[in-house]
């Protein structure tokens, strides 16, 4: 009899006794939905969205002073024997706890602020959470959900993983360009070693985890580190906007695969000595979160602004389906055997929001670049502006075709870049019968009126 790998989050504890199973209709995918609040459940033996656990409301409707739901529900982690989801809400400072066989609430522990992810122990004793918009990590009891200790890191933990032999966790920063060695036992950090940028959101282990991968979303570089030595073994450019990685063992070798959001493609390298790109699959907008099936076969890849999952087929490396979920998928995980029995459906709500529109933006002159991604909230629409490669510390104010008053103003950062969220009318009005189409956006600098012929970016009609 076959038996499953049974991973702790992110590929701490593999520990495995047969040939690894295909996907089967007891497994799940599960993806964090920034915006809708809610955590989409996928039958990966079907590709299809089975429902939803309902975190919190749909943003903006998350302002009320007695509002008490999640909001950015964010990371996602589980346990050992996969009864057990963890939901990181960076909103409000929150770890949800979930049964897998249920789909129920279980508990829910607030910590510090603008906690990123968490994962349990090799051992499934504790939950390690880092809290981003501080300077620890939050260490957590998941029979009693009370926050039991805290381990000081640098400003900015991104990201913890515990290594296969328990005793090591490796530790990334969003503020501060050092990976940080962590001694479980101890609860201390042991060693730092430095690399390339400070902004880097994820890390994951080879299957033989003999290296550390971790992503750079800021400069566009992945990192790889030898975790006997714990020094860089290489670092390579992957593209703007890399988020997540995975690693599948093929016919061909060891593959790892990239999420590059700036260009809506996953990247596939090798892991041998030097890394070299093997193929670019083209998949839908901003992919971010990326997990692979236990065998091997299948990514899956959420798409942070088709609002969906595509799922790659690593023998032929094409997508073979979309999966709609809620909005803004974040973090994504793949658990074999969640599910002892039945189809695993109680809890669950169905799929409320609608399919986005997005909305490149190009330069009219120069490198300027970014996208738009309009969500329909019912009598307007909720925008979420990215802009890329325009003057520094600049503002910028991004218009609607037909108004004169800007839905939207930005300060760009010293790279250039600035991206938020605003609500507003996006859609042109449509006579009865017909489908809405999407707005033209004019970007110009500074307080400008709208002219597309001097406009920093524009959007193609």
């Amino acid at each position: 009899m076959n038996t499953r790998t049974i991973s702790a989050v992110f590929g701490a504890a593999l520990l495995v006794t047969g040939a690894h199973a295909a996907p089967a209709s007891q497994d799940r995918v599960y993806t964090a939905d920034q915006n809708s609040n809610t955590v989409s459940v996928i039958d990966p033996s079907t590709n299809t969205l089975l429902g939803q656990i309902r975190l919190g409301n749909q943003r903006p409707d998350v302002l009320s002073p007695l509002y008490k739901g999640q909001i950015n529900v964010h990371g996602l982690g589980f346990s050992p024997d996969h009864r057990t989801l963890i939901a990181v809400s960076n909103g409000s400072n929150s770890v949800t706890f979930i049964d897998t066989a249920t789909n129920k609430v279980k508990g829910v522990t607030y910590i510090g602020r603008s906690p990123h992810e968490g994962f349990f122990s090799a051992d499934g004793r504790e939950v390690w959470v880092v809290v981003r918009g501080e300077d620890y990590i939050s260490v957590i009891d998941p029979k009693t959900f009370k926050e039991t200790r805290r381990i000081a890191t640098a400003t900015g933990p991104g990201m913890v993983l515990f290594h296969p032999d328990g005793k090591r966790a490796f530790v990334v920063s969003s503020f501060t360009p050092v990976v940080e060695v962590v001694d479980v036992r101890a609860h201390k950090v042991i060693r730092q070693i430095k690399v390339i940028s400070p902004f880097s959101p994820f890390l994951q282990l080879t299957p033989d985890g003999s290296e550390m991968w971790m992503t750079h979303k800021d400069v566009g570089k992945v990192t790889r580190i030898d975790t006997r030595s714990m020094e860089v073994k290489e670092v390579f450019d992957t593209g703007m906007i890399t988020n997540h990685l995975s690693f599948a063992k093929t016919a061909a070798g060891t593959l790892a695969y990239v999420s590059v959001g700036g260009e809506d493609v996953v990247k596939v390298f090798s892991t041998g000595p030097r890394a070299a790109l093997v193929t670019t699959i083209a998949v839908g907008a901003l992919p971010h979160g990326m997990w692979t099936s236990d065998d091997g076969s299948r990514v899956y890849v959420g798409l942070e602004n088709s609002d969906a999952v595509d799922v790659i087929d690593t023998a032929s490396n094409k997508v073979v389906a979309r999966v709609p979920v809620g909005q803004a998928p974040q973090a994504l995980v793949y658990l074999s055997h969640a599910v002892p029995s039945g189809e695993g459906r109680d809890n669950l709500v169905a799929r409320t929001n609608k399919d986005p529109v997005d909305i490149a933006l190009h330069a009219v002159s120069g490198e300027g670049k970014g996208f738009i991604v309009a969500r329909n909230l019912g009598v307007t629409d909720s925008l979420d502006v990215s802009l890329f490669k325009l003057k520094p510390k600049t503002i910028y104010s991004v218009y609607a075709s037909g108004q004169r008053t800007p839905v939207a103003v930005f300060e760009t950062n010293p790279m250039g870049g600035a991206n938020g969220t605003a609500i507003g009318p996006m859609r042109e009005l449509s006579r009865p019968g017909q489908a809405a189409t999407a707005s033209q956006i004019v970007v110009m600098e500074g307080d400008a009126p709208p002219d597309p012929a001097q406009a920093a970016l524009v959007s193609m009609r």
